[in-house]
């Protein structure tokens, strides 16, 4: 059976309706795993781009698509070090959180690792962070210690990586109904700046109104009192002359 290749001009076209979902797994043992090792990929899918030389905007593949995937080679930032130069030509990429184990029961002895990194426009430190998002997969070897029978990640296989790139679209709502009803009934104690606050105009007015017809009838007690002063005072001052 003849393998489908997908890739044309170094991108990935798939036909109308076909959707390239891979869970971690899959990319790690079926794509990851046999790139490394020469052996027969399930699908000729994914190109094979050097993602560190490029910006995450300028990599091939339509701005439509939700996620990308690609196999790079493993560049090192020194001659000295095995540590990967990250740094394009508009910004650097950062890792962020803590790797993530991926195993299958059908590989003993190897595991994957996925790192995540978010791109950071400008210069390093003070790079502007933005929504595309990196994971790297890559193979390693485990090592079980004979006293603990704990595993250790070894060395890492192979001179390739998989990536996946995506970009996080930000969220624009306010808040939740529920974090709304619960600020409401703690008074806005803990209310949040993402939390929507409601302004009862009816109790304004029932207010305003309350304080007017108050301060009309306490303006009208003292009109009576004064009037009732006055018919005094001319009582007295006829009874005297």
């Amino acid at each position: 059976m003849e393998k489908l290749n997908f890739i044309k001009n170094g991108v990935s076209r798939l036909p109308p309706g076909f959707r390239f979902q891979p869970t971690d797994e899959e990319l790690v043992f079926q794509y990851l795993k046999c790139k490394i090792f020469s052996c027969p990929l399930p699908a000729s899918i994914i190109p094979e781009v050097n993602v560190c030389k490029y910006d995450p905007w300028d990599l091939p593949g339509g701005c439509d698509e939700h996620e990308r995937h690609f196999f790079s080679s493993k560049e090192a930032k020194y001659r000295n070090s095995n540590r990967m130069s990250r740094t394009t030509k508009c910004g650097y990429w950062k890792a962020t959180g803590s790797d993530k184990r991926i195993s299958s029961s059908s590989c003993n002895g190897i595991v994957g690792i996925r790192k995540t990194l978010v791109f950071y426009q400008g210069k390093s430190p003070n790079g502007c962070r933005t929504n595309w998002i990196l994971h790297e997969y890559r193979l390693v070897n485990v090592e079980t210690s004979s006293s603990n029978s704990t595993q250790n990640y070894g060395n890492e296989i192979g001179d390739w990586l998989l990536c996946r790139l995506s970009t996080r679209k930000r969220n624009l709502e306010y808040g939740s109904t529920s974090t709304h009803n619960n600020n409401n009934n703690n008074n806005n104690n803990n209310a949040t700046p993402n939390s929507r606050l409601m302004f009862d105009f009816m109790m304004v007015n029932n207010k305003a109104c309350s304080s007017t017809s108050s301060s009309c009838s306490s303006s009208s007690n003292n009109n009576i009192e004064v009037s009732s002063n006055l018919q005094d005072h001319e009582q007295d001052y006829a009874e005297h002359f």
